[in-house]
């Protein structure tokens, strides 16, 4: 019998989660809302997230961005470090995608075996499994 399948989300995803979730697919908020699901979140996505509010460009996390780590918490989702071998795997692709933090989500789900929540349609290019 094999584990139940954990899950990685996209930037947008975990956004949506937040301050849209209507935005969000029905599967992809039945597993959200899901305690026994196991949902991690990339230090990719929390330094993509970072780095577009202090450009300005995300300023509905003015109060979040203090406290990420404790809202990932309160929501139960994993943190998810990036290693050496998600770096080369991203950097290893043929895909044109040109999005560093997308390249790194595909390579973690890829050697994670995790399944990608995203509703970005380019990383179904990439050798992972996404779902939306």
């Amino acid at each position: 019998m094999s584990a139940p399948p954990a899950y990685l989300l996209d930037s947008h995803v975990l956004l949506w989660w937040w301050f849209d979730p209507e935005r969000l697919s029905a599967p992809v908020q039945a597993l959200l809302i899901d305690p026994g699901t196991a949902i991690l979140v990339s230090a990719a996505s929390v330094w993509e997230l970072s780095l577009k509010h202090h450009q300005g460009k995300l300023p509905e996390l003015d109060t979040a961005i203090a406290d990420l780590p404790g809202l990932l918490q309160a929501d139960g989702f994993q943190s998810l470090p990036i290693a050496l071998a998600h770096g080369l795997r991203a950097g290893a692709y043929r895909q044109p995608l040109r999005d560093p933090f997308d390249r790194m989500l595909a390579a973690q789900a890829e050697l994670e075996r995790l399944v990608l929540l995203t509703a970005d349609p380019a990383l179904a290019a990439f050798p992972c499994q996404t779902l939306w």
